[in-house]
């Protein structure tokens, strides 16, 4: 009997070591929606200001609109996640915003930041044919790194990602499709998968 209970004080200590040195409350919704805000700005950006059979050029119309899009979903996408990740974590009675989230957001960015950056730089060298499998990739690094302060699954994301992009950098002329897939069906199947394993527990 004493066995049991020591076994049982040891598998909560462990639960209270994990909470506290992990970020548990994302939102699988978040993840959902932000795959769709990914195929809406895809498909407006496709049938609107994508040149057909064509490269968009920096510093042009078409690249600033672009551009705007893919501003708008990220900035859509962060916003939805803090709000349904906020609101995830008061239900779990959890801080959105301590130690444990400063790292992970440290983790996060600095690959996803030094990606951009690099991209940039390739673009303005007018090198545009790899520029969505960058993305995928430096994206997938910025989960896999991440990872480890959150829940697990992220990694598995970030795995996929980086595999995407390196198909992508192998198949080149089909960079928009493989965004697609990457940032909206993706995070859509991902999404799906957190939401109904965890939050419908």
């Amino acid at each position: 009997m004493e066995s049991k209970k020591y076994l049982e004080d040891i598998s909560q200590i462990k639960d209270l070591m994990n909470r506290s040195s992990r970020f548990i409350s994302l939102s699988g919704l978040s993840g959902i929606l932000a795959g769709l805000y990914a195929i809406t700005g895809a498909f407006i950006g496709y049938m609107f200001f994508l040149p057909k059979g064509d490269y968009v050029v920096l510093h042009s119309w078409n690249f600033k609109m672009i551009a705007g899009i893919l501003i708008a979903v990220a900035v859509l996408s962060s916003v939805t996640a803090y709000l349904l990740t906020s609101k995830k974590a008061k239900k779990n009675n959890e801080k959105v915003w301590d130690e444990t989230t400063k790292r992970l957001l440290i983790n996060f960015l600095v690959p996803l930041a030094t990606g951009g950056i690099y991209i940039l730089i390739k673009l303005n060298s007018q090198h545009y044919g790899l520029t969505a499998s960058l993305m995928l990739i430096f994206y997938g690094l910025a989960l896999v790194n991440a990872a480890k302060y959150t829940i697990g699954n992220v990694r598995y994301l970030g795995y996929l990602q980086i595999i995407l992009g390196l198909i992508c950098a192998a198949l080149p002329g089909y960079g928009f499709w493989f965004w697609v897939i990457g940032f909206g069906l993706l995070h859509i199947i991902y999404g799906s998968l957190i939401y109904f394993k965890e939050e419908k527990a």
